[in-house]
This record gives C-alpha cells, structure tokens and sequence, in this order.
C-alpha cells in the first residue's frame, strides 16, 4: 500500500518539476534587431507594474568590448510576450554595457516612481584597462514614465571610481588607482525600510594596479545615494582578492548581502559579505559551500518577510565546473540556508557549450519569480516564470 507521505512527496517532486519545466519565451535573439549578439541581462518591475529587460546589444559579435549599447524590451503582461526593442544608452561605436536598473519609489519628487538605470562606459578593451590604458566610466540616466523615454545621462565616475591618470580625464588621478570598473550585472536595489530607507545601492566591482595576475586583481565593492542621485558614496572594498560580479539584497535591521563570484577559480562557489551598516562596510565574508558556480554571475533578490527574516531568491549555473544547469534557490532565513531549489533549465548533453550563463531576477507577484538569462551558448535571453511557492 502506498502510504499517504510517499503520496505527498510525489505530488511535490511533479510540482516542482512542473515549475520548472514551464516554457520560456525568447525576449533577445542574437542576429536580430541589428545586433549580431546580446548578453548580460537585467530585469526589474517598473512603478506601473511593467516588467523591463535590459541587455548589451553587441553590434558586431560576441565580443566585451566593442560596438555595444544598452537595449530595453518591455512586457505588460508578466512577460509573455515582449514589445519592440529599443536603445536607451550608447557611447558613440565604443562601449557602453552593465546595466543596473532599479525603481525609486520613495523619492518625494517623483511620486509616480522614477527608474535609474546605472552603466558603464569603456575607451579600450578590459585587458588595456587592467594595463593602465583607457579608462571604464561609470554613468546613470533616468526615466519617469516606466521606461518609455529617458533623461540625458549623468557621470559620476568621480564620486564611485578610482581610476588612474591614463584615461580621458586628466582629473582622473587617485592614489589607489583603480583600473578595470564594472556594475553588477542585473538589478540595483533599494532600501525598503529603516534605517537607510530609500538608500539606493549599486554593487560593483573593480581592479587594482598591483596585482600580476587577472584573477585576483579584482575585487568587489558597492556604491550608494541616500538622496535620490544628488550625491554617491563608495563602500569598503571586500577584503578577498578575485571577489568579482556582484549582486546585493537587503537584509533586516539595515544589514545587507553582497553575493559575487571569484574571479580566482580556486574555490568554485559564491563568495558572500555581510554588511551591517547599509552596505558602507563589511562585518563578514566566507565562501558559501551551499552555493556551487562555475566561475560565473548570479543574482540575488529580496522577496519578503517571513517571521521577521528577510526571504532571499538566488538563480546561477549550479555546477562548478560548466555554465549549465540555471537553478533558482529559496531561503527563509537571509542566506544562512537555502533549503529550496528548484531547476531553471539544463541540457547535459550541451555542457561544453555553456547552455545557460547569466541571469537575472524579479518578483511578480506574490509567489513568483521571473528569470531573465543566457541560453544555448549566448544565442539567447530569454525569460522564464517560476512559481515558487
């Protein structure tokens, strides 16, 4: 006789199957729409409800540097279908790339809501930069209307970069002499509650000059506004060397989590620092055995309260050895455990061809989830609905 749990504990594997299983709908396609190639995607709900996905639309290839735009489609409908594409930042024929979209909705000028959307600008390729030569530039524009149209672009390389006196500014002269710079990629946040309600935070990641090898000259910080844009402020840097792309997510009492990948290889899984200030500095850092990565983004996202803690989402390849098997897990305690998995896509059979890559991540709704990520090795960016409770 099949007992009433073996019952129970089938219902739930086919239901988290079926979760997972739902079709996905292809939001930027490579060789269309003018761009031979699209990649690092990021996703947020506007004020309105919209969903808006934004991406590098590469215009000759696939390469990081290059002839390169931030693109944006919008969906009305929870994302099943998508609008027509449109360009919302561009650098000339040179670089301009990582989005890091985030809505304030707490800023009371702008009672409708305002989007800023954060980006970097590069001269010359990462490698020269790394080198001394050319210069990443780090810039926001504005949107008051849910993304339809956008304000003239702001720099303020100045306020959240070091870079070094090689690049296209003669001001640009620090003694710690920053090098390669990057946001994120995927969404910014903002602070929902007090003690920094409305603070604004960016996380990102740079170089530094004196290090001999690629792999951990790099090290993530963050930067943040606590006047809607009018000034920023740089966090400590995180005190690991090889911390690379990164996400954040507010966690309670203004404490704050900082989840990046290492850059470094040696350890393939997520490096987190904990900050308990807002994100100004950092109390905590450790390697996160929960959370296996293949030298590769991810995406963390607040989705609520439960019993006083703060729920967590987190989406990334979850092998350490291929960029495959996208997987979205659950915690209910602000990253300590994640005691719910639930599979995104995977294909064994395309491993080598790094099947799915980076993602990011929204709430829709009460209990879902929607997943923008790189699939079927870059070709596209598609967008999947998980109901994950």
């Amino acid at each position: 006789m099949i007992s009433k749990l073996m019952v129970s504990l089938f219902i739930l594997l086919v239901s988290s199957e079926l979760m997972a299983t739902s079709s996905d709908v292809q939001v930027f396609v490579s060789g269309t729409d003018g761009h031979k190639s699209y990649r690092i995607p990021a996703i947020i709900s506007a004020p309105d409800g919209t969903l808006l996905a934004f991406a590098e639309g590469r215009m000759n290839g696939s390469d990081d540097f290059g002839n390169i735009e931030i693109v944006l489609k919008r969906s009305t409908d929870r994302g099943k279908t998508w609008g027509p594409m449109t360009v919302v930042a561009k650098y000339g024929e040179l670089q301009a790339g990582n989005p890091a979209p985030v809505a304030d909705l707490l800023d009371p000028r702008f009672p409708k809501g305002r989007i800023f959307l954060f980006y970097n600008t590069g001269t010359k390729s990462e490698g020269e930069v790394r080198n001394g030569n050319g210069v990443r530039e780090v810039w926001y524009k504005t949107s008051e209307d849910n993304g339809y149209s956008w304000s003239e672009p702001v720099n303020i390389t100045l306020q959240v970069h070091k870079p070094n006196q090689h690049g296209i500014n003669p001001a640009y002269h620090f003694i710690e002499d920053w090098r390669s710079y990057a946001n994120t990629p995927g969404h910014a946040i903002q602070y929902s509650a007090k003690p920094y309600l409305g603070r604004i935070f960016v996380a990102a990641n740079h170089s530094e000059k004196n290090s001999k090898s690629s792999k951990v000259d790099y090290f993530a910080h963050g930067f943040y506004t606590d006047d809607h844009g009018i000034s920023f402020k740089l966090s400590e840097t995180v005190p690991l060397a090889g911390s690379n792309e990164s996400s954040a997510a507010e966690l309670s009492n203004g404490a704050l989590i900082l989840n990046s990948r290492n850059q470094n290889g040696d350890i393939r899984e997520r490096i987190v620092a904990i900050s308990r200030n807002g994100g100004a500095s950092w109390d905590t850092v450790y390697f996160d055995h929960q959370l296996p990565d293949p030298v590769c983004e991810g995406s963390i996202l607040n989705i609520g309260k439960m019993s006083g803690k703060n729920r967590l989402a987190f989406c990334n390849p979850a092998e350490r050895d291929d960029r495959n098997n996208l997987t979205l897990r659950i915690s209910s305690d602000e990253g300590l455990t994640w005691t719910q998995t639930i599979p995104v896509d995977n294909n064994p059979e395309q491993k080598k061809l790094s099947y799915t890559a980076y993602s990011d991540i929204v709430s829709v709704g009460k209990n879902k989830i929607g997943v923008l990520y790189e699939k079927s090795n870059y070709s596209l960016i598609v967008f999947k609905l998980i109901k994950w409770k």
